[in-house]
């Protein structure tokens, strides 16, 4: 096998992948958001979880790219496990459809209506047509039709690519004798897995070995271990997409990998098995690219059919696989509080509220601080863990909002339904407090990405800043967690220094800007975590007044918002300048040293 039979053979699997792409993305683009939304809806039960994995994997023809979607539906908390696996399942068999569309690659004619169906006429009918929708039409969809067609002839002509760089191979005999040592199951197999891991598409795997048949070497023994490694090795990509999620994404990618496991240990020892003892007669028989097709589709739906009642098996197994750690336990252990019997009880339903929501508050407060900690010290893993726990408290929002909202309809005194309220405008602050975790994150990530480093006196001020945030978000939470009104009216004067102390620090960068201390880059890191430490503030101070609020039987809290900050009584002012002190940018630092 020269250097020009490889590179023809490569370059044909490129056009391959290249074609496979394009008509994906294409026909993706054509459904618009509908494949996202079908598949997170209608998978109520898992035959219609496979029927609909398998459908819109035929459509887009890539089982990764199915189960990499889900993969994102889980990782976000939109699909739980056990509705994954169907389909998961589904893709399995989906993703076969690509061989029979292959053997149309095959069809070759010298004359009449065979030329006509030939794979050279009906690529480069499809070709021109794709190229005019393309470069001639304006709307969109047609666009993205042209795509879908252009994609679809690149891929033919990548498979004749492939088919005539291995055709000199009939007459070769090293070859053909070397292609029956993939007879060998575990051979054939290992053969499998690395090629489809390399490639990162199965679909591409079985345009190989479909183009390998037409030397009229390969055999049904040597396709066949060959076909289920392929399986295998098709969940690498998957595995690869799960590096970053939570551990329900892990979990759903693994059950791709086992799928394709169990059908290739369970048939292996079935049909190796029966061989040994009926010496099958077909073992020899040359495979064609539509034999391929048959048994690839035939091993995978035979896989699907066997594994589907073990559905609720298999999601133990992935989760004794990847187990749930303390820290998970925990943070799913206030869900459990909010029993729906709770909800007959208005008293007993509100208390078990405020115990889930301390517990959403601690996480939002810890979540801000990993953030501010990534600016010093900064890691992936931590990057990866606010993102994690911030899709968390969106489920504490998520739960309790429902939770709360079915109390409303119930029986309640006035306080009661006052209580109710108070707290759902409080859920939203909490959860908007790790939305800023989430952000500050991101402008860690983009620093370090971009080896961005504040001046000293920034950095210096912005560790004031980040002092003070940390101080009102302790205050907040402690107060909340304890029920301390009078904690909670330390609150809004902190807020109020905060609030000035960004309009300063802003007005610093922008002089250290005009005299070239500071960058541009610099100043719209600066400038985005000035932002949302304010924001930070600002929603402690919701949450703040609405306990005050609710303590003054006060009715409107913008209100009550207003006159607090307009009267300034003894109190809040005494506060305000200890306050001050404490945070004099000027000062700071031997404020500090005298603590």
């Amino acid at each position: 096998m020269g250097i020009t039979m490889i590179l023809s053979l490569l370059s044909g699997v490129a056009l391959f992948l290249f074609g496979m792409s394009l008509m994906g993305d294409g026909l993706k683009k054509v459904a618009g958001n509908k494949l996202e939304l079908i598949l997170y809806r209608l998978t109520s039960t898992p035959i219609k979880g496979v029927l609909l994995g398998a459908a819109v994997t035929a459509v887009i023809q890539s089982s990764s790219a199915t189960t990499v979607m889900v993969v994102g539906f889980v990782n976000s908390g939109m699909m739980k496990v056990a509705q994954s696996i169907g389909i998961i399942m589904g893709a399995n068999i989906g993703t076969s459809i690509t061989g029979w569309i292959l053997c149309l690659s095959y069809i070759d004619g010298s004359s009449g209506i065979a030329q006509l169906l030939s794979t050279a006429t009906i690529s480069a009918v499809v070709a021109i047509i794709g190229i005019i929708f393309k470069m001639f039409l304006k709307k969109a969809v047609y666009r993205n039709v042209g795509d879908i067609m252009l994609g679809f002839s690149i891929l033919m002509t990548g498979m004749q690519t492939m088919s005539g760089a291995v055709a000199p191979l009939k007459e070769n005999e090293a070859f053909t004798s070397a292609l029956t040592m993939f007879s060998n199951p575990i051979m054939g197999i290992i053969l499998g897995i690395l090629i489809t891991a390399v490639l990162q598409s199965a679909s591409a795997s079985v345009g190989i070995l479909q183009a390998l048949s037409m030397t009229g070497s390969i055999s049904f023994a040597a396709a066949l271990p060959i076909i289920m490694g392929i399986g295998v090795g098709a969940a690498c990509p998957v595995l690869l997409s799960s590096i970053g999620t939570n551990k329900n994404g892990k979990r759903t990618a693994l059950i791709y990998l086992i799928n394709d496991l169990f059908g290739m240990i369970i048939w292996s020892i079935a049909f190796y098995t029966a061989n040994a003892i009926v010496h099958f007669d077909f073992l020899d028989m040359i495979m064609t690219p539509m034999s391929i097709a048959l048994m690839n589709t035939v091993f995978r739906t035979a896989t699907i059919i066997i594994l589907m009642p073990f559905i609720k098996y298999i999601e133990k197994l992935v989760f004794v696989l990847v187990k749930d750690t303390a820290e998970d336990e925990e943070d799913t252990a206030d869900f459990d509080l909010l029993e729906e019997r709770f909800l007959a009880y208005p008293a007993l339903a509100i208390s078990q509220s405020h115990t889930a929501m301390n517990g959403m508050a601690k996480k939002a407060r810890k979540n801000i601080t990993r953030a501010l900690n990534l600016l010093e010290d900064f890691s992936k893993d931590k990057y990866n863990k606010v993102q994690e726990k911030e899709n968390l408290i969106d489920k504490y929002e998520d739960k309790l909002g429902t939770y709360m909202m079915q109390l409303t309809g119930k029986e309640m005194s006035e306080s009661q339904t006052r209580q109710v309220s108070e707290f759902l405008h409080t859920i939203s602050d909490f959860e908007r407090l790790s939305d800023h975790a989430v952000n500050i994150a991101e402008v860690a990530n983009e620093l370090n990405e971009k080896k961005i480093h504040f001046s000293d006196q920034a950095q210096y001020e912005l560790n004031v800043l980040k002092d003070a945030t940390k101080e009102i978000l302790a205050i907040t939470v402690d107060s909340f967690q304890k029920d301390e009104i009078s904690s909670a009216a330390r609150v809004e004067p902190l807020r109020e220094l905060i609030g000035i102390l960004c309009d300063e620090l802003k007005m610093r960068h922008i002089a250290r800007l005009r005299t070239g201390v500071c960058d541009l880059k610099q100043g719209f890191a600066f400038n985005d975590l000035l932002n949302n430490l304010e924001r930070i503030a600002d929603h402690c101070s919701n949450v703040a007044v609405a306990m005050l609020e609710l303590e003054s039987e006060a009715l409107d809290s913008h209100e009550y918002l207003k006159n607090v900050r307009e009267m300034k009584n003894e109190e809040y002012m005494t506060y305000f300048e200890e306050y001050e002190a404490r945070y004099n940018i000027n000062g700071y630092k031997k404020n500090k040293k005298s603590k």
